[in-house]
């Protein structure tokens, strides 16, 4: 194999090295850039030699200033970069009209996928019952409920898929009041009305948390066609373990089973359907990223995402602090002025969230992204916006509320995977794209995962964890809109149930996790 290094802008000074063990020193690249030391894949060379205090340009962007002499063909990475500040939110404005966005569109073709619809319009790509609970208190006998419906009920209604028990660790010994305290409860809230649960709402409290399940229930305005309307229908979906009906544990399970199977009966009864891709909501986020994350599987993610919004359907990016560095970047591309403050509002939302736990972005950056080469959050934020594919931002999503518009909707969560999969299952999120460089088995048990890999070293290794290989692009061995395409197929392959994710085939879930930044009493 040549030596391989990527330049992603005219204007960069530095380059990625593409050769999976990496380059030698005296290896030439270039222009006869003469590598001064061994440099692994995915960090980067100097194409130049940089003076202290010199800008450090990757994505045409300056993601550092050099905090000592860097030699032409040296090494560059954390220790010999200082970074910059974030840009100031009062400094962004946002003019009309907005920058021109490139069309990506679907040629006139129309892709559909088999979904399951719901009486409130939604669109399921799986088909569970869902079991929430209130509080952390009742966790042990819903995990109980949860092997024991999977065991004795599921086989006699195949056409439900799974049934999940939402446990958390919220619902009491806390601060209810708190004005931070409605994230987690529109989230717990929003989570239950998931499109791949149908409409059926089934929640299992202790009787004394300060959480009351009834907070859970869909709002009258926003109620959908199954939820419960009368005491007697609320009685369906909520059952307390402290009612004195019960006598003893068992008692309890034969109740919850009861319940159970009246919301299995009607859950069997759903049946796919032909649904357009504007019934997608396809939740974009990345996790253990490296160097190619942005050259690769997140380009490739993002050619999607605007196939996705052209059908019409509706695509979210999120994680507020790999967002933040690139705030310049998104804010022309939002569809309005008021869009265009929601997401500042929600920068400075975080840069203050941040400063009161005495931390600030930079906390975000991990072992294995500047193992990846990611030198900083600056660089990770860069190459992490462009799973945004370049469709107009219609809509800024608050942590837990639920989308309110079709197309490009940033959902702003914090970048922890699992906090993130939390908040964008509670926005409606319908499918799950992963994109990620050093690997990890995350996965939901609620929406497919499509786990997608930006390099082929880790696709080869982890041939049985990785959905799609995002790694060819690297080399020039598919374009970024072919492997786009691809994508796009996988995806409505996968939301029809022809094809399963490798953490569905596995049995590979991980736990979700509430962002509650309100106080514990």
């Amino acid at each position: 194999m040549n030596n391989i290094v990527i330049k992603t802008n005219p204007k960069d000074n530095v380059a990625i090295v593409a050769n999976p063990t990496g380059l030698k020193r005296g290896a030439i690249v270039l222009d006869g850039v003469v590598l001064e030391e061994d440099i692994p894949m995915g960090h980067k060379v100097a194409l130049k030699s940089f003076n202290e205090g010199d800008e450090v340009v990757r994505y045409g962007q300056i993601i550092g200033y050099a905090n000592r002499l860097i030699e032409k063909g040296s090494w560059v990475n954390e220790s010999n970069i200082s970074m910059p500040q974030p840009p100031k939110l009062e400094d962004i404005k946002y003019f009309l009209p907005p920058l021109s966005i490139e069309e990506r569109g679907l040629g006139g073709e129309v892709f559909t996928f088999q979904g399951y619809r719901n009486p409130d319009g939604s669109v399921g790509t799986k088909n569970i019952l869902g079991i929430t609970t209130s509080v952390q208190c009742v966790a042990g006998i819903t995990n109980f409920i949860e092997n024991k419906i999977r065991k004795e009920l599921l086989p006699l209604y195949p056409n439900v898929d799974d049934v999940v028990a939402f446990n958390h660790s919220y619902g009491c010994g806390i601060a209810i009041d708190a004005p931070a305290a409605i994230i987690p409860i529109r989230t717990i809230k929003h989570i239950a009305q998931n499109p791949n649960f149908g409409g059926e709402i089934m929640i299992i409290g202790l009787g004394c948390e300060k959480l009351r399940p009834e907070r859970l229930l869909p709002d009258d305005g926003l109620r959908l066609r199954s939820a419960p309307e009368t005491d007697t229908e609320r009685s369906r979906s909520i059952l307390y373990l402290q009612d004195e009906l019960f006598e003893g544990f068992y008692e309890m399970v034969d109740g919850i089973m009861e319940m159970a199977e009246k919301h299995l009966q009607k859950l069997n009864q759903r049946k796919r359907e032909t649904c357009s891709v504007a019934d997608l909501v396809v939740g974009m986020q990345c996790g253990g990223s490296d160097a190619f994350s942005g050259l690769t599987g997140n380009p490739v993610a993002g050619f999607a995402a605007d196939l996705i919004v052209k059908g019409g359907g509706t695509v979210f990016f999120s994680e507020v602090t790999e967002v933040r560095d690139a705030i310049h970047l998104l804010v022309p591309r939002c569809e309005n002025a008021e869009v265009a403050q929601k997401l500042k509002d929600e920068m400075a939302w975080y840069d203050n969230y941040l400063s009161q736990g005495q931390a600030d972005r930079s906390a975000n950056t991990t072992p294995g992204n500047k193992g990846g080469g990611l030198s900083n959050i600056v660089e990770k934020a860069l190459g992490s916006v462009v799973k945004s594919g370049t469709s107009m931002i219609v809509d800024v999503v608050s942590p837990g509320e639920k989308v309110r518009k079709k197309g490009l909707n940033f959902v702003a969560t914090p970048a922890s995977d699992f906090a993130c999969g939390t908040l964008q299952l509670a926005a409606g999120m319908n499918m799950h794209v992963f994109i990620t460089g050093r690997g990890t088995p995350y996965g939901l048990n609620m929406v497919p995962v499509i786990k997608v890999s930006s390099n082929s070293k880790l696709a080869n290794r982890w041939h049985d964890l990785i959905d799609f290989d995002a790694g060819p692009v690297a080399f020039g061995q598919k374009t970024i809109e072919e492997m786009g395409w691809e994508l796009f197929h996988l995806i409505l392959e996968i939301a029809s149930g022809n094809k399963k994710v490798a953490t569905d085939k596995l049995g590979l879930y991980n736990d979700l996790v509430l962002f509650n930044p309100g106080p514990l009493t």
